[in-house]
């Protein structure tokens, strides 16, 4: 009779609580490959909500790259995923790394949380300057952009594309890339900075091996990247540490975010939300790429969203929060998703 007493007391007190009094929650959340941006910045992030959230238990997850975390998440695999607005535009349209993926699809990704953006360019061996002096140059050269599944990659070679630029691919370790380029396997690597700040663990570790020198697209090559709807940014040397011979960065920028499916309610995305903004300044100093947050986090979603609003469904969660800052916009109501 006691026991009967005390398990429905309990019951009573977990209806009245939502039914999550003393349930923690595990949030599996994939990211990219350890020496990766998404890496290192998930690992901050995940230590942080782990000690604000504590009914919720992170833990970091890496893959490949961010595009198997995406596809992960909507096949059951992963409760959170790395997602930029490339790897949305190409699940939206059942295009290139998405081609045919639907059909396996258990569960809509959408969006929750936008963090940095990661701003693409090239480098070269500096003894190679004199020969390599804009993008066509690079044309038939071998290069290595980052590993096949990373939306880094793809996002360089959309810019390629849209220049008529033909590179050859050669896979290389991300610890070897430096050594190879250093060597004359590789002509060039992918170099790229997350929030405008933070720079990729490999990308530094390359410089390290090998004096690689930032190769700019030419006045003609920019103008052509911003009429094809890309955008451009210079990026001060000096976040690279070292010299990249050049006064300037030219990069093109995408939007990433650590996001989480409809399975976490809405009051628990917003609180989510209210938690990194409090506690925005705090990341940007474990690491650089959230510098863009710590700056400005409610205008950093509305530049996300309106990256990707047409592409996935917004969760109502980031939908709260952003109406709450006034950052929201009326023509997104249709976007938010139902739970």
């Amino acid at each position: 009779m006691l026991r009967r007493t005390l398990l429905l007391l309990i019951a009573g007190l977990m209806a009245a609580w939502g039914g999550t009094a003393f349930a923690q929650k595990d949030i599996r959340w994939g990211t990219s490959a350890v020496g990766s941006s998404g890496h290192r910045a998930l690992v901050a992030l995940a230590d942080m909500l782990n000690r604000e959230m504590t009914k919720y238990q992170i833990t970091v997850q890496p893959t490949p790259g961010a595009i198997v975390t995406v596809k992960g998440y909507a096949t059951g695999q992963f409760d959170g995923y790395y997602g930029a607005d490339i790897a949305f535009y190409e699940l939206a349209n059942d295009s290139n790394r998405f081609k045919g993926f639907k059909a396996n699809m258990k569960r809509q990704p959408v969006q929750s949380l936008w963090t940095y953006t990661i701003s693409m360019g090239t480098g070269i061996h500096v003894r190679d300057k004199d020969k390599i002096k804009s993008w066509r140059d690079l044309d038939g050269k071998v290069l290595f952009t980052g590993n096949p599944p990373w939306d880094t990659r793809a996002h360089l070679n959309r810019l390629y594309d849209a220049l008529g630029i033909k590179t050859k691919y050669r896979q290389v370790d991300l610890s070897a890339a430096g050594s190879i380029l250093e060597r004359g396997g590789i002509e060039g690597i992918a170099i790229y900075t997350a929030g405008e700040a933070g720079i990729p663990p490999w990308v530094t570790e390359a410089g390290l091996a090998t004096d690689w020198a930032a190769l700019n697209p030419s006045p003609e090559e920019i103008a052509a990247l911003k009429k094809a709807g890309f955008a451009v940014i210079e990026q001060k040397p000096d976040v690279f540490k070292r010299d990249v011979h050049a006064d300037k960065v030219i990069l093109m920028p995408f939007y990433y975010g650590f996001h989480v499916g409809l399975e976490v309610p809405a009051e628990d995305v917003y609180q989510m939300l209210t938690i990194i903004d409090k506690n925005a300044a705090a990341l940007a100093k474990a690491d650089k790429a959230f510098a863009q947050i710590a700056k400005d986090m409610a205008g950093f979603q509305r530049l996300g969203v309106t990256a990707a609003a047409d592409l996935v469904p917004i969760h109502p969660g980031l939908a709260k929060y952003m109406r709450e800052k006034g950052v929201w916009d009326a023509k997104w109501d249709s976007k938010v998703a139902k739970q």
